[in-house]
């Protein structure tokens, strides 16, 4: 997935809808720096009267005269214990002023980046399994946990400061040029220059982001392909290759990095040169007047004062220009995420379903992953409910995709699947995936206790009923063996357990969730066979009165089915019926007669 290239008008308006609800919190934050110009303005104020009332004998100004007594008014001493007092409160005043724009902007740019970031996993989540087969998850988790901060450079560290710098600009300018004009347009004819080298570098600047980032995210996707796959690289004795791997990606973003900080590093000489160009003309041009006596020695003391805050203004607008460009390549990734679309949507109208009876009917599928290789082709077939279907094939036939179209992970690009007679496709989503119940190859077990791991099926259910469900299981005698019974911590992936525990502790999830239907994928592949007894045992009282699809290749497992549907291909080969459960026997026969007649 490529970085799309928004105009910055439209990631603006993009992000003050995502900020709509912080708008207050910023308004806030700008009005807290806004009080930062007046302070910076008074900041100079006690230098000058130290200077021209203190140590010489100008009057205090009319608006000072009031904070001293009038038999003080000419005491230097009392014109240099106000200078002392005005210096401290201004100060204190200044502190004050960004301590609470610090506390603002954090608290207000963590909630900005927490909600960000919250938006960009619930869609990652919603995007279809072809998405994430095709893209991986190294770049999408870059993209939710770095990209996902730009929000808070752009809208906090970013924008404000710019629109505050703007203000502070024009304040200082006008306050210089109330003493001094000449002087204050000698500085203010260096913000072309600065504005002209911020665009010019800004441009560039940007497309070097997108790449370092896009980098960065490659190697990442090293570091998380090798830790989730940290067992077969030790098997295989590949860590050197893989060390080599993830160096020759991270040289790569090095060298990248490294001509970012150079073009960055010529754009900030290229301010700071200009900068004090202006500096220079207005020192040089100030003692000319102060010798022509056109302007005080205080005046001149401030007006430079001015001069060197009226720059920082001046340095901060151009400087944000270039800085931004890392954030808004940022943005730019994240709303790129954000604007990929589903494959797999939500009817406006879809029908709810609370609890399906669990009749099945493929009605000529085809499927492909790729658009050109077909992984199903018209396959039909029909499933009376409670009955226990049996699938195999050799790899890659076609069984899991068959599976994943059921559940709704992916659609048919011909064909439909009837549940209960609808189209899939016209049932609520969350109400579909609802119905299924399913034990996979490889049970999935998340990073906390047996407990939570089984009641992830049914988040509400109580320790009595995540008992009986282990009890059904066949899983209870073990956990209750372990030191922490049900409050035992599996580890990553489950891997503190046994591949046979995590399988029992998968059926029991099953037990718990209590599904019309089942899907059973390949659930005693990777287990002894004494562990397969116990699974077995467990599996048939799990798929007692449910619809059930098991898919695998011991033929051990599909004895408890009623019938067997071969595949080769993404075709239907072949179709047997068993006499185990004779109550199934007729309907399920007929329908997969008609099934076969159809095929």
């Amino acid at each position: 997935m490529t970085a799309r290239r928004y105009g910055d008008l439209v990631v603006y308006r993009r992000l003050l809808r995502q900020a709509r609800s912080f708008w207050p919190h910023l308004i806030g934050i700008f009005v807290l720096s806004l009080m930062a110009v007046p302070l910076a303005l008074l900041l100079p104020l006690p230098l000058k009267l130290a200077v021209d009332s203190a140590i010489g004998s100008h009057p205090l100004p009319s608006f000072l005269r009031g904070l001293l007594p009038l038999h003080t008014a000419h005491s230097s001493a009392a014109v240099l214990a106000l200078s002392v007092g005005l210096l401290i409160a201004i100060t204190l005043l200044v502190q004050l002023q960004a301590l609470a724009t610090w506390l603002l902007q954090t608290y207000t740019g963590q909630k900005l980046v927490l909600e960000f970031r919250a938006l960009l996993f619930g869609h990652v989540q919603r995007l279809s399994l072809a998405y994430h087969d095709a893209k991986g998850t190294a770049d999408s988790t870059y993209r939710i946990q770095y990209d996902a901060l730009s929000i808070e450079n752009v809208m906090i560290t970013g924008a404000i400061p710019f629109i505050t710098a703007g203000l502070t600009l024009l304040g200082m300018f006008y306050v210089t040029a109330r003493i001094d004009w000449q002087l204050a347009l000698v500085a203010l004819g260096m913000s072309p220059i600065l504005f002209v080298l911020a665009w010019t570098f800004g441009q560039r600047l940007r497309n070097r982001w997108r790449e370092v980032k896009r980098l960065d995210s490659s190697a990442m996707s090293v570091v998380q392909e090798v830790l989730s796959s940290v067992r077969v690289v030790k098997a295989f004795g590949r860590e050197e290759h893989e060390q080599e791997r993830f160096l020759r990606h991270s040289s790569m973003r090095l060298s990248e990095q490294v001509r970012l900080v150079l073009l960055q590093g010529g754009f900030d000489v290229f301010v700071g040169l200009t900068i004090a160009i202006g500096t220079a003309a207005g020192l040089f041009i100030g003692v000319l007047r102060v010798r022509s006596g056109a302007l005080t020695l205080g005046g001149l003391l401030v007006v430079m004062a001015y001069l060197a805050q009226l720059y920082e203004p001046l340095k901060t607008l151009s400087k944000k220009i270039a800085d931004l460009q890392a954030a808004l390549a940022g943005v730019e990734r994240a709303f790129a995420l954000l604007d990929e679309l589903p494959e797999v949507v939500e009817r406006p109208n879809a029908q709810p379903l609370w609890r399906a009876a669990g009749n099945i009917a493929f009605g000529d599928v085809s499927f492909s992953y790729d658009g050109n290789r077909p992984a199903v082709q018209g396959v039909s077939f029909k499933v009376p409910a409670g009955t226990r279907v049996g699938i195999a094939g050799p790899t890659g036939a076609g069984k899991t995709t068959l599976v994943s179209l059921l559940m709704r992970f992916y659609d048919p690009t011909a064909g439909r699947i009837l549940l209960d007679g609808v189209d899939l496709r016209d049932y609520k989503l969350a109400d579909l995936r609802n119905q299924f119940g399913m034990v996979l190859q490889e049970p999935v077990l998340f990073s906390t206790s047996i407990a939570e791991n089984i009641a992830y099926a049914r988040p509400g259910a109580t320790p009595k009923e995540i008992e009986e469900a282990a009890k059904a299981a066949n899983a209870h005698a073990f956990i209750v063996r372990l030191p922490d019974g049900y409050q035992t911590l599996v580890g990553e992936r489950g891997m503190r357990l046994s591949g046979g525990e995590r399988q029992r502790i998968s059926l029991a999830r099953a037990f718990l969730k209590d599904a019309p239907i089942l899907i059973l994928d390949e659930p005693t592949s990777s287990v002894d066979m004494r562990t397969e007894t116990s699974i077995l045992e467990a599996m048939d009282r799990l798929m007692g009165g449910r619809t059930t699809f098991v898919i695998a290749h011991r033929l051990s497992t599909l004895e408890v089915c009623d019938a067997r549907i071969k595949i080769e291909q993404g075709r239907i080969v072949n179709v047997s019926r068993t006499e185990r459960y004779p109550r199934f026997f007729d309907l399920a026969g007929q329908m997969i007669d008609r099934a076969e007649g159809e095929n």
